[in-house]
């Protein structure tokens, strides 16, 4: 599916910045997982792909050139001689263990923006190659995403209930017309 905008179809205030850490594979399945991480690494989001796109992964993450164009390559050479450019891609929606996927694409001529329907792993192969940004929507964080550090949220919701503990009523100030009022 193809959709034409002048703006981006995702909020970019909802979105989270991501950044390939590297392929694992699943020790129950030997399926390939890619792990991206959020930029503060708090949050890691897994998703499982097939063997063809995890080897186009690793294989830009390792700078392993082929002789020939890869799809991915093909793809991004086809952008680009249709004056467009990888803006960047946006994983926006986790539906019954499966993501949802778009690329959004910039002519350099005229600034306007298509956003292409993908799978997050062909997306993600070829924002590798473009060096473009990958977003997660509020979601798929959400949804999607396991701590990466276990021992700060636990430290942060202690350091909440303690300041909840504390709280008394007189700290809270009420509006009147407008006008911030004491309860004093």
């Amino acid at each position: 599916m193809m959709t034409s905008s002048s703006s981006p179809l995702h909020d970019d205030s909802t979105l989270v910045e991501l950044q390939v850490m590297g392929i694992a594979l699943d020790t129950r399945t030997g399926v390939p997982i890619v792990v991206m991480n959020d930029l503060d690494k708090r949050k890691a989001l897994p998703i499982w792909i097939g063997t063809a796109e995890a080897s186009a992964i690793i294989r830009q993450l390792e700078g392993i050139e082929s002789n020939r164009p890869m799809t991915h390559d093909l793809l991004l050479s086809a952008v680009e001689s249709l004056n467009h450019e990888v803006e960047r891609v946006v994983i926006h929606d986790l539906e019954e263990d499966t993501y949802f996927a778009s690329i959004c694409l910039k002519n350099v001529l005229t600034e306007e923006l298509v956003e292409l329907d993908a799978r997050p792993s062909d997306a993600i192969a070829l924002a590798l190659r473009a060096e473009a940004p990958i977003f997660a929507s509020a979601v798929v964080m959400v949804e999607g995403t396991v701590s990466t550090d276990q021992e700060r949220d636990e430290r942060e919701a202690e350091d909440f209930r303690n300041f909840l503990q504390n709280i008394k009523a007189s700290d809270f100030k009420k509006f009147e017309g407008g006008d911030i009022q004491s309860d004093q």
